[in-house]
């Protein structure tokens, strides 16, 4: 029974932590302006870079990750408080998808949201900083070749998923990794229209 309770309890925190809209409020406070109706129309870093700047991109980029690791964090300080370290994995499995989805969902935006790439990447380095480097590098490394910010998530959220099973991981990290990163790559549905078509902006770009 406390399990379950704290499963509630981390799935609720989580949750709204993903909700939090931050490149909205950035473009709100910062700009005067709902990100949502300018450029891309995200509320990701990457639009909040083309219209408001490099400081807002970052801080934005800065909250979304924290926004996951903090969700994980939670649902592992939690379980050790409960003494269920034994059932840690399983918690984080449920804060890792709940913060991604409060990202892509929020509730404070009616349910519409960002594409939880930069959530999903705080949820990855808190809850195994191995996989959440390899997964920094790849896109690192894709977006210094590309300047593409929307393959280089793509390719990040299946690196992540090939380390996870590559590595000696729990059965409820690989769930979380496997199903976080399929959520992840549908969010990026229209951008893979765009990149198949060849008309997918770059850093610097606006969208066509």
């Amino acid at each position: 029974m406390t399990f379950w309770l704290a499963i509630i309890g981390v799935a609720i925190a989580a949750y709204f932590l993903g909700s939090i809209p931050t490149g909205y409020l950035a473009g709100k406070l910062l700009g005067g302006i709902d990100i949502r109706a300018h450029g891309s129309k995200s509320t990701g870093a990457t639009n909040v870079l083309r219209i408001l700047g490099k400081w807002p991109a970052l801080i934005v980029l800065v909250v979304d990750v924290l926004k996951g690791a903090t969700a994980v964090a939670f649902a592992q300080w939690l379980c050790l408080w409960l003494d269920l370290q034994n059932l840690s994995p399983w918690a984080v499995l449920i804060a890792g998808l709940a913060a991604l989805l409060g990202h892509g969902r929020s509730i404070w935006l009616n349910f519409t949201g960002g594409k939880s790439a930069a959530t999903g990447l705080g949820v990855l380095l808190a809850m195994s900083p191995m996989v959440g480097l390899g997964a920094v590098l790849i896109w690192a490394g894709s977006l210094a070749i590309s300047r593409i910010v929307s393959l280089s998530s793509i390719l990040a959220a299946l690196t992540a998923i090939v380390f996870v099973l590559g590595l000696e991981q729990p059965l409820a990290y690989r769930f979380l990794v496997i199903a976080g990163g399929v959520y992840v790559i549908v969010r990026h549905a229209a951008n893979i229209q765009r990149l198949l078509a060849g008309t997918e902006p770059r850093l610097g770009q606006a969208p066509s």
